[in-house]
């Protein structure tokens, strides 16, 4: 208990460290949230008074610590056209949890299918494959995997939109709008987990009442399900709750990249406003389901390591 307190204590550290330096990069930014929320021939008087009334008049530190304050009690302020930012976020984060649960499921279903497949036939012509193409594309970012596939699918093929559009609900208006911005964000995650998976089950394979059960005459598929799954499903569980924080951090870069209506759009238009409290506000969002996915991992390792003693 002592040392989950340490390590939630270091995170949250980290995290107040991380925010303080969203609040710093958004002010030094060239031009100001006084500026971008006025015309652009308002008077400096004008100018000076909107500064005034956002506080930007005041030193940074000093307004990144009533943020911060506001924050603990719940308050993520204001924007700097005056809409609540804990509105703003309430009403993009059902959009960004569909796209991210969205690319979960397919994260998911396609790393246990590939990582089973690759560790119960090693030699096959799958395997051969996988092994090169999950480095690769491992080492893709999203936005890379993005455009990829937006020339290819959109530019080339024509077949899929490369640019959502909200329908009245504020999701995207066709399900086809969705295809690519998931397939960006999962196909890194799926290199990723097909790895962790296969190297899972190939070391839980060579435990020893593994191979006393393949003696015993149980077909491949009955010791995967019933004697190697089991042993590797903490590494797997663990792995799929970092790629949960993971995919939310990566949404806001792909929502960015395809115009569509979540808290990746909602960051991009704030980083044009210089808005740093609702920049501040939306990376605050993003690192804590972070930390806490990162949280349940480091608890399922430990509690898979003490299972094994």
């Amino acid at each position: 208990m002592t040392t989950f307190l340490a390590l939630l204590l270091r995170r949250l550290a980290l995290l107040v460290v991380l925010l303080a330096l969203v609040f710093a990069v958004v002010s030094v930014l060239p031009g100001d949230a006084a500026r971008a929320s006025l015309d652009r021939t308002a008077s400096p008087e004008l100018l000076a008074a909107k500064r005034h009334e956002l506080g930007l008049d005041r030193p940074l530190p000093q307004r990144f610590w009533s943020w911060l304050s506001g924050l603990v009690t719940g308050d993520f302020g204001s924007t700097v056209r005056g809409r609540p930012v804990g509105d703003l976020l309430a009403s993009a984060a059902p959009q960004t949890l569909l796209l991210g649960g969205l690319a979960l499921v397919l994260t998911v279903a396609a790393s246990l299918g590939l990582g089973i497949w690759w560790a119960a036939r090693p030699s096959s012509w799958l395997a051969r494959v996988l092994q090169p193409t999950t480095a690769m594309v491992v080492a893709l970012p999203e936005f890379v995997v993005a455009a990829v596939l937006i020339m290819v699918f959109s530019f080339a093929a024509g077949w899929l939109p490369a640019v959502t559009v909200a329908g009245p609900s504020g999701f995207p208006a066709r399900p086809d709008m969705l295809v690519l911005p998931v397939l960006a964000l999962a196909i890194p995650h799926i290199g990723w987990n097909t790895r962790v998976i296969r190297g899972a089950l190939a070391d839980a394979g060579r435990a020893p009442h593994v191979e006393q059960a393949a003696l015993e005459g149980l077909s491949r598929g009955q010791l995967m399900m019933r004697h190697i799954l089991p042993v590797a499903l903490p590494t797997v569980v663990a792995s799929v709750a970092t790629t949960v924080g993971m995919l939310f951090g990566g949404a806001l870069v792909v929502e960015s990249l395809f115009n569509y209506p979540g808290l990746g759009a909602l960051l991009a238009g704030s980083i044009a406003d210089r808005d740093t409290a609702l920049t501040a506000a939306t990376a605050a969002v993003a690192g804590v389901v972070i930390m806490a996915m990162l949280l349940f991992s480091d608890g399922v390792r430990a509690w898979a390591v003490r299972g094994r003693r």
